[in-house]
């Protein structure tokens, strides 16, 4: 009797250890099947992937870096070091070791609010294109004027619209703005991210 118990206990304990292997196999496949999508994600990379960049500098990145920051169709900004030689530099190898680097603003936009082609009216409306390695007061290399194009499309419109820009001859003095393509882009200290905006001004000069 004893061994016929045994049996049957064996045969239920293996049938309820199946049903439970089945019933986990279930809920799982069921999870896969409710799991919620996250809609504001799916909209953030949908968004990024036709998102576009570009990269001005204009002299001091601050105020350059505000200014289109403001601007309608502007995603985000970041002030940084390009064009030079140095890896990784720091704002005070840039400012005193003869990096060769730039300060730059790089944007990302969104093409279907702005254009490449406003976003170089921008960055000529907000400086001078005239002086050499200077801005104002700022003097050096790392303040020139210069557009980094990172496609051949942005190549062409930056060059048109130089040459647009001195056959208006608005300026009295040549355009010495740089059109170079784009290269490794090294982002400034966190301090000088926003940093107008930090300390509650509106201008750099």
């Amino acid at each position: 009797m004893k061994t016929i118990l045994n049996s049957k206990t064996a045969i239920i304990l293996t049938l309820s250890a199946i049903m439970a292997i089945f019933g986990c196999q279930r809920k799982q496949e069921t999870a896969k099947m409710t799991k919620p999508v996250d809609s504001n994600n799916k909209k953030t990379i949908e968004n990024a992937q036709q998102y576009e960049t570009a990269t001005f500098a204009a002299g001091c990145f601050w105020g350059v870096e505000e200014t289109f920051r403001k601007t309608e169709g502007v995603v985000s900004t970041m002030v940084g070091y390009t064009g030079g030689t140095k890896p990784n530099p720091t704002y005070r190898e840039v400012c005193f070791k003869n990096t060769g680097h730039a300060e730059a603003v790089q944007v990302t936009y969104d093409p279907r609010k702005i254009s490449y082609e406003q976003l170089l009216e921008v960055f000529w409306n907000n400086h001078n294109p005239t002086q050499y390695n200077r801005q104002g007061p700022d003097v050096g290399d790392q303040y020139r004027s210069a557009i980094f194009f990172h496609n051949p499309a942005q190549e062409t419109a930056a060059k048109a619209s130089k040459e647009k820009l001195e056959k208006a001859g608005r300026f009295n003095r040549p355009i010495v703005t740089q059109i170079v393509p784009a290269v490794t882009f090294y982002p400034a200290e966190e301090y000088h991210q926003r940093y107008l905006e930090k300390q509650g001004l509106s201008v750099c000069h």
